[in-house]
């Protein structure tokens, strides 16, 4: 009887361990349910949030804990949105720095002068102002004429004086006065107008020489222009300035630094390269510049370029053995392209007068001299001298430089040139 009292016993306490510790859990789910509205009403207020509420789930019991934790999310996604917000603002910036790049092109444009010729008297007019003011060449014609209404024929001797004065030359101003005397004996009447006009009409006909003078023409695919002349004479800057016109024109140039013995021509012709947009094809220095022109054609016609101006050492014209070496650079020049140099430009400096006329006329005995480029001009008084130089060689004038600007090297029409130099106030306007 005792034992089946204590068998009783130990299922009674083991009944009770049941109740009390395994059926215990099962019941405390179905209360715990009870909390989980609670998670649904905070869902709304933090969307992403979400996964974290999620996550929490399956720990019921940690959940408390989770829950106090859940605003900790909140401040970590708020700064996150910020920085996307501060960096908006960046490429907003950034956007209005490229539109200031284009506009310098374009509007840098139209103050390129172009290599077609253009009707600007009062542009030559300015550029020859000192021919034009007290004692220059215009000034001693004006004083010589005097604004009388009859003249007498003795004034043909006043003229010729002033016009040898003016550096015109001998031979150009015997030439020039003989006609002018022809005219004026056929007149009815000698005036102040009769002379002006028989002055000009014998003016054009010395500078157009045949029609030849003005700008040359582009007859090869790339036309080769040599430019020779004495030290000083603006080969290099000449040449800076033509490239400068020719790209107004849509023309593409190479240029070719041949004065391989001086160093600052060299620079000084990459500086214009750069300004312009020209490719430079350079040397060692004191090397051959005839390998450099070779060169620089041949790199001309791998580029498809329009024209290659070639610059070259400024020598002497009593040095033989300079001269001699210029027809060598001639020579190799040919052998890159044939017919080439298409164009060989003596640059010669105004200001020089007389002696200007003797060293033109020494390069053109030594090389086939195509076309002067007379520049200086507007640092002369003494503008007759282009005169002589057309006349007594018999070359046309392509260029005029009356400043350093690059549109100070006009293209040469004997015309609009004529008529601002002798032309009188008032007469000759712009267009």
């Amino acid at each position: 009887m005792g034992d089946i009292v204590y068998v009783l016993g130990g299922l009674i306490a083991l009944a009770a361990i049941y109740f009390l510790f395994f059926r215990k859990p099962a019941e405390t789910p179905k209360e715990l349910p009870a909390p989980e509205p609670e998670p649904a009403r905070r869902e709304p207020a933090p969307k992403a949030g979400g996964p974290s509420a999620r996550a929490a789930e399956p720990e019921p019991k940690a959940e408390p804990r989770k829950a106090a934790a859940e605003p900790a999310p909140k401040p970590v996604a708020a700064p996150a949105a910020k920085p996307a917000r501060e960096a908006e603002p960046e490429p907003a910036k950034a956007a209005p720095a490229p539109p200031p790049e284009p506009p310098p092109p374009p509007s840098a444009a139209p103050d390129r002068p172009s290599l077609t010729p253009k009707r600007d008297v009062g542009g030559l007019r300015r550029g020859l102002a000192r021919s034009r003011e007290e004692g220059g060449f215009f000034a001693k014609l004006r004083s010589l004429l005097g604004g009388r209404k009859d003249l007498s024929p003795d004034v043909v001797a006043d003229l010729e004086e002033a016009l040898l004065a003016s550096d015109v030359g001998v031979a150009t101003t015997e030439t020039m006065v003989a006609r002018v005397r022809e005219t004026l004996s056929s007149a009815s009447r000698v005036n102040e107008i009769a002379v002006w006009d028989a002055l000009r009409a014998e003016a054009r006909r010395v500078l157009s020489v045949g029609g030849k003078a003005g700008p040359f023409t582009l007859r090869a695919h790339p036309t080769v222009v040599l430019m020779v002349g004495v030290n000083g004479a603006g080969k290099t800057t000449t040449i800076g300035k033509l490239a400068t016109r020719l790209g107004a024109d849509g023309k593409k140039c190479v240029l070719a630094a041949g004065d391989t013995f001086r160093a600052a021509a060299v620079q000084q012709l990459v500086v214009w390269g750069d300004r312009v947009g020209c490719e430079v094809v350079r040397g060692k220095d004191g090397g051959d510049p005839g390998s450099v022109v070779f060169e620089a054609v041949q790199r001309a016609k791998t580029l498809g370029a329009d024209v290659v101006l070639a610059d070259t050492a400024g020598r002497l014209h009593t040095k033989t053995n300079l001269m001699a070496e210029m027809k060598k650079i001639a020579k190799t020049t040919a052998k890159a392209m044939d017919g080439a140099p298409h164009e060989i430009l003596l640059v010669v400096d105004a200001t020089n007068g007389q002696n200007a006329l003797a060293q033109a006329a020494e390069f053109k005995d030594t090389l086939e001299v195509t076309g002067i480029v007379l520049t200086k001009l507007d640092g002369t008084a003494k503008g007759g001298v282009i005169l002589g130089i057309a006349d007594t060689l018999g070359l046309p004038v392509r260029f005029v430089g009356l400043g350093e600007r690059a549109d100070d090297l006009h293209p040469f029409v004997p015309e609009n040139f004529v008529e601002a130099l002798l032309g009188a106030d008032g007469e000759a306007g712009v267009e």
